[in-house]
């Protein structure tokens, strides 16, 4: 049955590339090569500057953690850890219907408004004081930031043919990486400013972060292009950024890797739903994606705190949390001093060296996943769907690492490792999976 169904798919593909090549080819290499450099230029700075910002505002609670930040507001490790549940389940109850909306107002009017509106509850954090209001803003931000990775996953999507789209989901996440480090280095040195304005240092940073955010917003109203359809800016709905000659060089090679992508539906059908979720290599990516990313949640919420535990300073330790996701290389030498001169050096560099390949798994999953789906509706669900597993996998993260297990958190580190081992038979078993289709087809095709 199974090698029937793949030799079906082979002829739907045969299929749509006959209606793919009706299209004329019109325009030289060269063009090609420079609209697609425009459309890399426009795009990708500005998807990857969002995502940048969200990953500011969602990661900088753990380096406010390390100044004083549960005393201050009167929560305990446990009440902090439920609150880090409220943001995943915010995103996880609203994933699906968000990227619904986009999919039907555009990506350029959804993506900016989401901007500003998680800059806005971010920033306002800033004022929060007890355990109530804790729960309340990080759920609250969760649901702001709700299909936003999804959204400019499929952005990339309807921008970029399937393998192109693949390489710059990469560049896309290297916002989240970069993130994910700035957030930590640019906390070592806002967490100074405490009694500036007799305010927290971590009052100055949630209402620094959320205002660059927010500015973020702005950069998307007036530059990102919404679609091939409409490729003007919120802002801006008379500029268009590429000329019309670029516009359909760009669009039909499009439409020739994928004619699916032409349709002009503007809302997602059941027969969408029944594609996308009852695909079990679908779920394989879902569950892959559940059991990396709770570790690596955890990890990155307390990897300030857990450097902090070895003696370092508080504040040095948001810094030093920062190292590991800036190299994302595997480099060991520039640590060797602290190995050589510093017992605590050295599991400082087990730290750093989670960090580093801790983070490049989702992304190639999210890329892999991104080639199985067959058009952009099953597409824009999958995207949605493993964003949405990447937030269940922060709702049980989130407790991973708990008060009663520090400083050195044995238990949570051996749950951690139970959970990824068991992605990783996962991701070998659909790495099978697609070696036996691939000969399939090319039997069929022969």
């Amino acid at each position: 049955m199974s090698e029937v169904k793949d030799i079906k798919d082979v002829k739907a593909v045969q299929s749509d590339q006959e209606v793919a090549v009706s299209r004329v080819v019109d325009w030289s290499i060269d063009e090609e090569r420079k609209a697609k450099r425009k459309l890399d230029l426009i795009v990708m700075p500005i998807l990857t500057l969002g995502f940048f910002c969200l990953q500011l505002d969602r990661g900088n609670m753990a380096n406010a953690i390390t100044d004083r930040f549960m005393e201050d507001v009167g929560i305990n490790q446990d009440q902090f850890n439920v609150g880090q549940q409220m943001l995943s389940l915010g995103i996880v109850l609203t994933e699906i219907p968000s990227n619904m909306i986009l999919y039907r107002v555009g990506p350029g009017k959804w993506l900016t408004l989401q901007l500003f509106l998680f800059g806005i509850v971010s920033t306002f954090q800033a004022f929060q004081r007890g355990y109530g209001a804790f729960i309340a803003t990080r759920f609250l931000l969760g649901i702001t930031e709700s299909g936003f990775i999804p959204g400019g996953l499929w952005t990339l999507s309807t921008w970029y043919t399937r393998d192109e789209t693949a390489k710059r989901v990469m560049i896309f996440y290297f916002g989240n990486q970069i993130g994910q480090a700035s957030a930590k280095l640019l906390a070592y040195g806002i967490l100074h400013m405490r009694g500036v304005g007799g305010q927290p240092g971590w009052f100055w940073l949630f209402a620094l972060m959320g205002a660059f955010t927010v500015l973020g917003g702005f950069i998307y109203g007036f530059f990102l292009p919404d679609s091939f359809q409409n490729p003007h800016s919120t802002f801006l709905p008379k500029v268009s950024w590429f000329t019309e000659r670029e516009l359909h060089i760009l669009q039909t090679r499009v439409l020739i890797d994928d004619p699916m992508k032409g349709k002009k539906k503007r809302t997602i059908g059941l027969d969408a739903f029944k594609r996308a979720f009852t695909d079990w290599r679908i779920w394989a990516h879902f569950l892959i994606t559940l059991s990396n990313n709770g570790p690596q949640r955890a990890f990155d919420t307390y990897a300030p705190s857990i450097v902090s535990s070895f003696g370092f300073g508080n504040l040095v330790s948001n810094a030093m949390a920062a190292v590991g996701l800036f190299l994302q290389v595997p480099v060991s030498f520039a640590f060797s001093w602290f190995s050589d001169r510093l017992l605590r050096g050295v599991r400082y560099f087990g730290v750093v060296w989670t960090q580093m390949f801790g983070t490049f798994s989702h992304p190639l999953n999210i890329a892999w996943l991104s080639l199985a789906c067959q058009d952009s509706e099953q597409r824009a669900l999958a995207m949605a769907g493993v964003i949405m597993n990447a937030n269940i996998a922060g709702i049980y993260g989130a407790q991973i690492f708990r008060a009663d297990d520090k400083p050195l958190y044995r238990r949570g580190f051996s749950v951690a490792i139970a959970v990824l081992s068991f992605g990783l038979v996962l991701a070998l078993f659909r790495l099978g999976d697609d070696l036996l289709r691939r000969r399939r087809k090319v039997r069929a095709l022969a």
